[in-house]
Formats: C-alpha cells, sequence, structure tokens
C-alpha cells in the first residue's frame, strides 16, 4: 500500500509540475535570452551558470510545462529583437509605454539604483545636484538601462552635457570605472552585491542612495506577438503563485541574503502580474 501511495503522489507531483502531460497543448518551445547582471545571472566559481533569473525560469518550466530554448545575449541585442519581433521572452526587463507595445511584461521584483563612487570624492559628491554642479564629473551607464524617474532625468541634464559615458554591459560599465575614466556608475543592490562577493570593492567605493524614491519593477518581458495568450497566462499564472507561496522569496534570499531579498519583493497590492 505504501508503495502504491508513493506512486500515486509522485504521479500527481509529475502532473502538477508539467501540465503539458495533463494532456493540455504544448506550451513552446520558446526562445528566451539571458543577459549577465550581476546576480540576476553570472557564472559561479566554478563556470556554471547561476543567478536569480535563472531559478525563476527553471521554476518557470517546471509549474508550467513550458518548454524554453534559453540563449545568452547582450541587453541591445535582446531589446532589438524584441522590438522586431524575433524574440520570444527575456527576464528582468523594465516596463515603458513603447516596450509595453510589444510585450507583456510579467513583474517578480523591485529595486532602486544606488550611485557608485570612487572614495574620497563622497565630501564634494554626495547629491545628484552637487555632481551636476560639477562640470569635469562623468557618470557611466549601461547602454538602454533605464533607472527610475528622478535619476532618468539627472542623467538627462548630464547627457545634455556630454557627461555620460555609455557602456554596452555591466562589466565593460565596471571597468570603465575601475580604470578612472568615469566618477560613478549607477547599479542596483543585485549588481553592487555580486561584485562585493567578486572584489574589495568597498575599500574603493562608496555606495550612495541618491534616490530611493526611484523604485524600479521589472519581470520576464514576453513577446505579445510570438506568444500565445494562452501561454502568457500559463506564465502570468505561475508567477503569481510563486510570489504567494514563497518561491520568489526563497530564490532572492539565496542570492543577495535576506535584508537585500526584503527590498526586492513586491507589494501585494496592486497585484502587478497584470
Amino acid at each position: 500500500m505504501r508503495s502504491a501511495a508513493h506512486v500515486l503522489l509522485l504521479l500527481m507531483a509529475l502532473l502538477w509540475r508539467a501540465p503539458a502531460l495533463a494532456g493540455e497543448p504544448p506550451c513552446g518551445p520558446y526562445t528566451l535570452a539571458f543577459y549577465e547582471h550581476g546576480v540576476l545571472y553570472f557564472r559561479d566559481a566554478k563556470g556554471q551558470a547561476a543567478g536569480v533569473d535563472l531559478d525563476i525560469v527553471n521554476e518557470l518550466a517546471g509549474r508550467t510545462g513550458c518548454v524554453f530554448k534559453t540563449i545568452l545575449e547582450s541587453r541591445v541585442r535582446i531589446w532589438d529583437q524584441l522590438s522586431r519581433h524575433q524574440l520570444d521572452i527575456s527576464v528582468s526587463g523594465i516596463p515603458n509605454a513603447e516596450r509595453e507595445s510589444y510585450a507583456e511584461f510579467m513583474l517578480y521584483m523591485q529595486s532602486h539604483n544606488h550611485v557608485v563612487i570612487r572614495k574620497g570624492l563622497r565630501q564634494s559628491l554626495n547629491s545628484m545636484a552637487e555632481f551636476l554642479a560639477d562640470p569635469k564629473r562623468q557618470v557611466v551607464v549601461v547602454k538602454s538601462f533605464k533607472h527610475g524617474r528622478s535619476l532618468d532625468a539627472w542623467l538627462d541634464q548630464l547627457r545634455s552635457q556630454q557627461r555620460v559615458l555609455e557602456a554596452p554591459d555591466l562589466e565593460a560599465a565596471w571597468r570603465i570605472l575601475k580604470a578612472g575614466r568615469a566618477d560613478a556608475m549607477l547599479a542596483l543592490p543585485t549588481t553592487w552585491s555580486l561584485l562585493m562577493r567578486r572584489e574589495a570593492v568597498s575599500q574603493q567605493f562608496d555606495f550612495l542612495d541618491w534616490a530611493p524614491q526611484d523604485q524600479i519593477l521589472a519581470g520576464l518581458i514576453v513577446s505579445r506577438q510570438r506568444v500565445s495568450e494562452a501561454d502568457r497566462q500559463r506564465l502570468r499564472q505561475a508567477l503569481l503563485t510563486m510570489r504567494k507561496d514563497g518561491t520568489l522569496d526563497a530564490i532572492f534570499k539565496k542570492h543577495v541574503g535576506p535584508e537585500l531579498a526584503q527590498g526586492m519583493r513586491l507589494d501585494t497590492s496592486p497585484d502587478p502580474l497584470r
């Protein structure tokens, strides 16, 4: 009896983890693009892929039965391919009106950018206004990233003075900052938490919170043209369940620790999974 019950429970679990096996129409395969960015997606000490986004995608695959063909791309190419309807899904995307015209955003976390600034500059550059007032200071950002209302407005002012360097990815931005070609860069906690693991950056840089009000929502980016509404609903419901049952919290804690994870948790009202 115990063996039969065990087999029954196993079969029930398999049916829940892979709805396609329960007679539902197949979901995918869909091409899903990751991009390397802090603890969202990175290579660990053994060279293995790891990160918040990877764990979320693996959990979604198990819960929905959707088949994902994963690739690694630059963020610039991801947005270009999505806008031209040449990519199905990507991760950790920040919505705006233009992007929502071609993709649905299924949000799963929030955060806000900090300013990483070289030691010794904090006393004279302790706010956006002080940085803006010093014409010789430059900031580096990753091209196409959104940083929040206040910081993006500040960057627009700096761009008008040709004081913003744009790097193709996070690693390139970090190299520019370390080389002294920029005085500051913008980074999320999911970014600088990985940098602190790799290098003794706290001895070289300060992490300043100039815009705590600039909460940024991010999540799965799903092509409206290439992914059916039925499959989008599967993904939407699975993410909602993961948020409610604590799975997302556990993934955040695994990669950034409990203190930062608390700040990544989405507000439950209004429901951001639309």
